[in-house]
């Protein structure tokens, strides 16, 4: 694909609920990205049960190339029974995007989808089909960068109902925000962060049914090539530093032997700026061609401490150390927001400065913490490569 299919979701269950009656289930294979948003019967158990079973039979049903009606099918003949109502019911919302951009989508029951484009509501033409019954509604577009779509639950609509808002949270009212929205925030998880929060409001920290938003997000193709530590070879010091100066990627340098050896490579002077360090993480360098340069591994491991606390966060926090003038801030921001693909290059030569026994035992792991920021990254829907060197 030549964008980036940026998906994020959140959920609150409901008030005294352990499990959430929502499910969202989303796969990544080479040729296409499917997501779906359930939502089962009541509450609780149950719910949590029906939902997952949809959201996973689907997804994967329309991986293996499944029909929707083969799909519907399979997950009639298959959800257990409500011993109460006699039903096995869930609702969907069904979205599969091929690389070419040619977007498929089927809704049973939930509230209808949101897609703008450039800031106006995009509309389609939705067929009904009849499955065992039950009124499907089918959808197909292209595709454009900049494209929003975003799916909800109707625990968004109930939102407020009987408290701050007789009547609830109302569709029309609910798109008019989500438009807002999708006009001003950069990222999916920026947008249903924001959404999720503003449902909780207004159940008054309560919530009263269990609500969920899927955003989907096209974005332009944002490259970071952080580079850190010296290869093993200091043959390959040449081709790293040929490597990391092509494309149009954002280029991070972590760690000062790293930094010398670009400042050598590129005959490009290193300017240390002693007004950006702060508590445990040393000062920032300048040097022209060069987005960002930090010292390594006390940066990279603040780095990570501030990307799993954004990744803990709720839709109340803002991640205001984001903003902080110092090594650390400045990168995680840049891995938040500021891209969709991550390329770590990872030199294998051992620093002699990290072997120092007074220093921490974690100085001696730096291959760990780019594994863990890694898996941070990804949590949170970014695309990473490791190349050893």
């Amino acid at each position: 694909m030549k964008y980036f299919i940026d998906i994020f979701h959140n959920s609150i269950n409901k008030y005294g609920e352990q499990l959430c009656g929502d499910k969202v289930e989303i796969i990544r294979t080479e040729d296409s990205v499917i997501a779906v948003l359930s939502d089962g019967l009541g509450s609780g158990v149950k719910a949590n049960i029906l939902a997952t079973l949809t959201a996973k039979i689907a997804a994967t049903m329309l991986k293996e190339g499944a029909s929707i009606k083969d799909t519907v099918d399979t997950i009639v003949n298959t959800l257990p029974e409500c011993q109460v109502r006699k039903l096995a019911y869930s609702t969907f919302t069904m979205i599969k995007i091929d690389k070419s951009g040619e977007v498929y989508i089927a809704e049973y029951d939930n509230p209808p989808i949101f897609i703008y484009r450039n800031g106006i509501d995009l509309a389609l033409n939705k067929r009904k089909i009849d499955i065992n019954g039950k009124t499907i509604l089918e959808s197909n577009f292209k595709l454009m960068v900049g494209d929003n779509i975003s799916v909800i639950s109707d625990g968004a609509v109930h939102a407020g109902v009987g408290a701050l808002l007789n009547l609830g949270w109302q569709w029309d009212n609910i798109n008019d925000y989500l438009r807002d929205l999708a006009k001003v925030e950069k990222t999916s998880r920026n947008i249903s962060g924001n959404f999720i929060g503003v449902c909780n409001n207004l159940y008054e920290d309560h919530p009263g049914d269990d609500t969920t938003i899927m955003n989907i997000r096209v974005r332009e193709i944002e490259n970071i090539d952080l580079f850190t530590g010296p290869p093993e070879d200091r043959d390959m010091d040449k081709w790293i530093i040929n490597k990391l100066s092509k494309g149009n990627s954002k280029k991070v340098i972590c760690g000062g032997t790293t930094a010398n050896i670009a400042s050598r490579e590129l005959n490009r002077e290193i300017y240390v700026d002693i007004e950006t360090m702060a508590k445990d993480v040393p000062p920032m360098a300048y040097m022209d061609g060069i987005d960002l340069v930090t010292e390594g591994v006390l940066t990279l491991k603040q780095t990570l401490e501030l990307l799993k606390n954004y990744s803990r966060e709720d839709f109340t926090t803002k991640a205001n150390y984001l903003n902080e003038n110092n090594g650390a801030s400045k990168l995680a921001n840049y891995l938040i927001n500021e891209c969709t693909h991550v390329h770590f290059w990872v030199g294998k030569a051992v620093n002699p400065a990290h072997q120092n026994p007074n220093f921490p035992t974690s100085l001696n792991i730096k291959l760990k913490i780019v594994g863990e920021l890694a898996n941070e990254l990804e949590n949170i829907g970014k695309q990473v490569t490791i190349t050893y060197i």
